[in-house]
């Protein structure tokens, strides 16, 4: 005599098939949260991976734009030398100044009208 079931009874399942069931379906969202956390762990660590290559060649243009600094105060450092103000065209043409007049330290470049 086995027992039959009825129709109206819904189909239940029985433990170890829910324990098996429940298993399979713990073992797969495990899974899939190891897979994400890889795909995190993997864009995370290209994105410092593209940061760094970026730092770098930021560092590289940085160092080439201070050699190129210095070239040009180097270059501003002679322009403005004396030696090469002396030698100027436009200086050579000046006429030496004779009996040149200096301001005194001293004496107020406006008077008062009662100290006249």
């Amino acid at each position: 005599m086995t027992p039959q079931r009825s129709s109206s009874i819904p189909n239940r399942l029985s433990l170890g098939e829910l324990i098996q069931q429940s298993t399979f379906l713990l073992m797969g969202v495990i899974g899939l949260l190891i897979l994400v956390l890889a795909l995190l762990i993997l864009f995370h660590e290209n994105m410092n991976a593209t940061k760094g290559y970026k730092l770098r060649t930021l560092e590289h243009q940085r160092s080439e734009d201070l050699l190129h600094l210095e070239v040009m105060n180097m270059q501003v450092a002679q322009q403005q030398s004396l030696e090469n103000l002396q030698q100027d065209a436009k200086i050579q043409a000046m006429l030496p100044v004779k009996g040149p007049l200096y301001v005194k330290g001293d004496q107020t470049v406006a008077l008062r009208p009662t100290e006249q």
